[in-house]
């Protein structure tokens, strides 16, 4: 099990493990011996899933990403090994840099190092220029795909800041570029397969063109999360919500810039380390002709996206 919390690129505070830990009724070892043990032990079980052997660490971030709770983190955990399976889109398969070049163009991404006082994680979205396509944003998701595994296994946190920053950005650009079924389908993915648990969204424009852009939103959005999205004209109301320690320079804050942190994650997502990570971490699928189709249907009819072509007989 994880004792110390150390990263490259996130940071914590000192009670970091403790809290988040607590938070969930995890806060003692012997119940997240037990739980592990359950869960290492179902997923031994599924003839579906083409990996059994899940690093115990990695288990245990599944729980804390499903509040603790065993059958949640069994479900999370199918989810995630079919998503694999059925949007492959949203994967970059064999990962190298180049396949991110493209992004650093318009979008600057990435979950800041340091964590507000609740232990959240923010993770800011920053469109710096009109000059992108439809396939740009296609790299994006998949790069977002990448992020989440990464933050899977190296992260702790109590749940998730999401800064959207549309402050030099034409509104109706993005709107006809992105279309509201691929956006839910990595939205899908995030919380219903890797366990993000947005708690805020946070949206920067003094665009008059914010009514669309939250409109755009609703679409795709759950009800409950839509509910959660704040909007500011600038920074001096965000700022409320959102420490300036934790923010870039840029932002009046005093992280490193976001250009600076950007690539930073692009150097550790593509580090050869990582690489080998994610691409054992991709074969972790479900052989759907080893799932009884009832319980297929019961978890996935629904979902955002066609599954129409999978055989599950």
């Amino acid at each position: 099990m994880v004792s110390v919390l150390k990263d490259k690129i996130l940071e914590f505070h000192p009670d970091t493990l403790e809290y988040v830990r607590k938070d969930v009724n995890l806060d003692k070892q012997s119940r997240i011996d037990e739980a592990v043990d359950i869960l290492d032990d179902w997923v031994k079980k599924q003839q579906h899933f083409t990996k059994k052997d899940f690093s115990r660490d990695y288990l245990e971030r599944t729980l804390i990403n499903a509040k603790g709770m065993v059958e949640r983190a069994k479900q999370r955990l199918d989810k995630l090994c079919t998503f694999k399976t059925l949007m492959p889109e949203l994967y970059p398969g064999p990962m190298s840099r180049e396949q991110f070049e493209t992004i650093d163009s318009f979008v600057r991404y990435g979950f800041l190092p340091k964590m507000t006082k609740e232990h959240y994680r923010v993770s800011l979205f920053n469109v710096k220029s009109d000059d992108y396509q439809s396939s740009d944003i296609h790299s994006f998701y998949r790069y977002v795909t990448v992020i989440c595994e990464y933050v899977r296994i190296h992260d702790y946190n109590s749940g998730l800041i999401v800064v959207l920053d549309f402050r030099n950005a034409n509104i109706l650009t993005f709107i006809t570029k992105c279309t509201p079924m691929e956006l839910r389908q990595i939205l899908t993915l995030m919380t219903e397969g890797y366990g993000m648990r947005i708690k805020q969204i946070h949206l920067v424009t003094a665009s008059k063109m914010v009514d669309a852009l939250l409109g755009f939103l609703k679409q795709v959005l759950s009800s409950k999360l839509a509910g959660r999205i704040h909007l500011h004209k600038n920074l001096d109301s965000l700022y409320e919500v959102v420490p300036r320690e934790v923010l870039p320079e840029e932002y009046g804050g005093k992280e490193r810039p976001m250009q600076q942190l950007s690539d930073e994650w692009l150097d550790r997502l593509t580090s050869k380390d990582f690489v080998e990570y994610f691409n054992m971490m991709y074969q972790a699928k479900t052989d759907e002709s080893c799932r009884q189709a009832n319980n297929f249907n019961e978890q996935y009819v629904g979902m955002p996206g066609s599954f129409r072509a999978l055989s599950v007989d």
